[in-house]
């Protein structure tokens, strides 16, 4: 190694304390402060689009803090080439871009490494995870956690064997939109009432759910596919939509919107009941449209939530809304966040939160008073409309990659880690179980827990 050993060891001790160890004040202040800005180093495994994303999102963490990439592995060429040259354009910032194919032999090589990005098909989530754990590394796994329960369990276990940080992809929970909207909307003001209802959607257009294709003379050897795992070229490229692969769109991309319904209810749901199928993109095994229904028993009362994903019309986009007696909240990753008051709720009421800067009313919005006489009886006043006053001028990723290199150096403790990410699982991958039967899926406590 070219480095003193005391680095890494500073780094994984640190991290106990973001794991959430008990620790008295002041024990390592000696020793972390002067280092707290040493170097973690990074190895990435799986270079496709979402590895490279994530790649893109730790170089301009790098510029700030020093988090770097040293080395790359991927079974394509052409990922593979593409990340490594892009690290290579950034060695002054010390990123480094040693390729590999085997994700094994970068392991044992690449000894310098304290943490490991995951972003390969989910099916080798649990296998490349536990391995980098036995390693001694800290994992960033993307999500879905893995594409079986019985694969995300293992991942609890392994990183609680290991005692190192493994951290889940769910960015949203450390978006500061959505960590202020819990903090402060649903649980500190209350300001939605009871929670009843909750909406979400992921609508994509067709153009983007069409099939991934390769460069002629690109092709991995049929060996090599059966390899790891893939049964041709186009299976390779379109993994997400296969059986024993990935998870569908459900999994995809529901995961990060209904991981927010348990997130902001505090609870996991009882019960599901989902209708889908391949209706449009027949050539594929996973449902191409879902629609779940999920019941929570909350300690105010039953919470039905409903999840809708298209691949075929991308109307309305990608959002969720919070339905309580008092207020809605409509948010989106996208960008979308607001509150909307029942108008039977008096104005004045919400003044103390305007003032203190949580909301601010949208002007316009307000029925004509000539109009408000002939309304149908039938009908309600369009709710007045409040923005939440917080910014996210980030990539969608970087919080929370910035979340999981500061519970390595022991300042943050993980916003995901794999017991909460094991709780979504369950809700998730579950709702194609429900499709596939047709029946109401009971949920018992014990499934939640590792």
């Amino acid at each position: 190694m070219s480095e003193p050993m005391h680095r890494r060891a500073f780094l994984r001790t640190t991290a106990a304390v973001g794991a959430g160890m008990m620790i008295a004040p002041g024990m390592f202040a000696a020793e972390t402060r002067p280092r707290a800005r040493d170097p973690i180093h990074v190895g990435l495994i799986g270079a496709g689009a979402q590895g490279q994303v994530l790649m893109d999102a730790i170089i301009k963490i790098s510029k700030e803090s020093p988090v770097l990439i040293r080395a790359v592995c991927d079974i394509w060429e052409p990922h593979r080439t593409r990340v490594s040259r892009t690290l290579n354009a950034y060695k002054a910032l010390g990123h480094r871009g040693n390729a590999y194919v085997d994700y094994q032999e970068m392991l044992d090589k690449e000894t310098d490494l304290d943490a490991v990005i995951v972003a390969t098909p989910d099916f080798w989530h649990a296998e490349h995870t536990i391995a980098a754990l036995k390693k001694g590394l800290h994992v960033y796994c993307e999500k879905e956690m893995s594409n079986t329960i019985e694969g995300a369990r293992q991942m609890v276990l392994a990183a609680r064997q290991s005692g190192r940080l493994l951290q889940i992809g769910h960015q949203r929970r450390s978006n500061p939109r959505y960590i202020f909207c819990y903090n402060y909307i649903i649980n500190q003001t209350r300001m939605l009432g009871r929670i009843t209802t909750i909406n979400g959607q992921w609508n994509r257009s067709r153009s983007a759910c069409e099939d991934l294709g390769w460069p002629e003379g690109t092709e991995l050897p049929e060996e090599v596919l059966h390899r790891y795992g893939f049964a041709s070229m186009h299976q390779f490229r379109n993994w997400r939509w296969y059986k024993g692969l990935g998870g569908g769109p459900i999994v995809d991309l529901g995961s990060h919107q209904i991981d927010i319904y348990n997130w902001f209810l505090g609870v996991p749901p009882r019960a599901v009941i989902a209708s889908g199928g391949t209706d449009y993109w027949t050539d594929h095994q996973w449902y191409d449209n879902v629609i779940a229904i999920y019941e929570y028993q909350t300690q105010e009362g039953v919470v039905r939530a409903t999840y809708q994903t298209l691949t075929t019309n991308s109307n309305g986009g990608y959002f969720e809304q919070f339905m309580g007696d008092r207020a809605t909240l409509d948010l989106s990753e996208s960008g979308r966040c607001a509150v909307y008051r029942e108008t039977w709720v008096p104005e004045k009421e919400w003044y103390p939160y305007e003032d203190l800067r949580l909301i601010k009313r949208e002007a316009g919005l307000d029925q004509p008073q000539e109009l408000k006489s002939i309304l149908d009886v039938r009908s309600s006043p369009k709710p007045p409309k409040y923005n939440i006053l917080v910014d996210m001028n980030k990539p969608y990723h970087q919080p929370h990659l910035e979340n999981f290199f500061e519970a390595i150096r022991g300042n943050e403790p993980l916003n995901c880690p794999p017991e909460v990410a094991f709780e979504t699982a369950v809700t998730v991958l579950k709702v194609n179980e429900a499709v596939e039967t047709g029946r109401r899926l009971e949920f018992r406590p014990e499934d939640f827990v590792v």
